[in-house]
């Protein structure tokens, strides 16, 4: 009984490994997967245009590419004729340079109270300097406690002595904003910097 049962499920051909199709599923529909029955197609050497799918599906064989699926909720689904395997492999290799780039860049926190002096604040602005030329962002904030939220213009007077004290190597996201007992501003590096000091 036992081998019969191994003969049957073998005989199913196409329908064995359902994980390996899972996983293009959860990617893209590709080739026999896609269910539309006339495509837009797209891609290298290919005459861009509406084709019947099994005829889309041949002209991806004749190139020994793949038909995949890139826009399905358009009318109709846009296919495109790549190397599918490359598609993802390049897919794969962009997604860890972006998170590499991200990682490098980071938000650096400075702060500041309502009765901050000269001394303090140059002292701040010196580091918040290092930080951007670094390639981070600064977020300064004041931080008001108790009675001393009275004093918010105080604090927004700070933040804006503060972003142009450093307007030669950053810009301001927006003006200053409270939120809370926190009024915050953040400060973006300034990518033509390189550019004014070469000039």
């Amino acid at each position: 009984m036992a081998l019969s049962t191994r003969s049957n499920n073998s005989g199913n051909g196409g329908r064995m490994n359902p994980r390996f199709q899972r996983n293009q599923e959860s990617e893209h529909r590709i080739n026999e997967r896609i269910r539309a029955s006339q495509v837009r197609l797209v891609g290298d050497n290919v005459t861009v245009g509406i084709y019947p799918l099994q005829e889309a599906l041949k002209i991806a064989a004749e190139q020994e590419l793949d038909l995949v699926e890139i826009s399905p909720n358009a009318d109709p689904p846009v296919c495109k004729v790549i190397d599918y395997k490359k598609f993802l492999y390049e897919k794969k290799k962009k997604e860890k340079e972006m998170k590499a780039n991200a990682k490098q860049s980071e938000v650096k926190e400075i702060r500041f109270t309502p009765g901050t002096d000269d001394h303090d604040f140059d002292f701040k602005s010196k580091h918040a300097e290092k930080f951007l030329q670094d390639g981070n962002k600064v977020k300064a904030y004041v931080q008001f406690k108790g009675r001393a939220i009275q004093f918010k213009e105080r604090g927004e007077l700070i933040l804006l002595k503060f972003a142009e004290r450093l307007a030669e190597i950053s810009q301001p996201e927006s003006l200053p904003k409270l939120e809370g007992k926190r009024m915050f501003l953040m400060l973006t590096p300034k990518t033509a910097k390189k550019k004014k000091e070469s000039a």
